[in-house]
């Protein structure tokens, strides 16, 4: 069974117990964009290795498979961002999460794909991932646009979509050592995914303070 089926359960009304750090940017009945930010200890080539292979920080739980393992990524225009589906008897099936349209390393990464249960629906779903350098290591942005017809309510799946998108830039951070909170220390070890929500979560609150003034 898909393990997206969870996602299909909290947007009819099941508690989402998956810690994410949830920043929607814009909203109306047309789609919705989700914004993420964390800073991290590494440089912007490492960020770009470690991005290029998703087996190692997307998160398992969100995938048709259910083992990250299975994820792969060419990270050169129309390469693919995609799952292997292993079958009985040795089959082999495979499903397309998004395919790669602008890859300039070190600086960007943008993919179009409806990912999880909008794969189904007549929506364009565009992921642009920014890397910046920073003091003592770099700054990723994940933004997720999402338009276009669907059988959910717009207010319904777009704060559940959100969340996922949290958890896959927390699984990113975490993999390059964690993110770094406000005081600067570095999350490492164990309870380092919640840590790095945690630090997400500050990034969202300073940068919402920063538009006010």
């Amino acid at each position: 069974m898909a393990k997206w089926t969870w996602l299909l359960a909290a947007i009819l009304g099941s508690s989402l117990a998956t810690p994410a750090a949830a920043k929607l940017i814009d909203q109306t009945e047309a789609g919705f964009t989700s914004a993420h930010s964390a800073r991290v200890a590494a440089s912007p080539d490492d960020v770009w290795k470690m991005l290029r292979m998703p087996q190692n920080w997307w998160s398992g739980e969100h995938s048709w498979s259910g083992d990250a393992t299975n994820f792969w990524m060419d990270t050169q225009a129309g390469g693919c961002f995609c799952e292997k589906l292993p079958g009985g008897e040795g089959q082999m099936g495979s499903v397309q999460h998004a395919r790669i349209l602008f890859a300039k390393p070190g600086e960007m990464l943008r993919l179009s794909g409806a990912l999880g249960p909008l794969q189904g629906e007549a929506v364009t779903g565009t992921l642009t991932i920014q890397i910046k350098p920073a003091e003592g290591g770099s700054v990723i942005r994940f933004d997720y646009a999402v338009g276009g017809y669907m059988r959910f309510k717009v207010a319904d799946i777009a704060p559940t979509v959100d969340k996922v998108m949290g958890v896959q830039l927390a699984g990113l951070a975490k993999a390059l050592g964690g993110a770094i909170p406000q005081d600067g220390a570095v999350v490492t070890g164990e309870g380092a995914l919640a840590d790095t929500v945690k630090a997400l979560e500050m990034d969202a609150k300073k940068e919402e303070d920063t538009d006010g003034e």
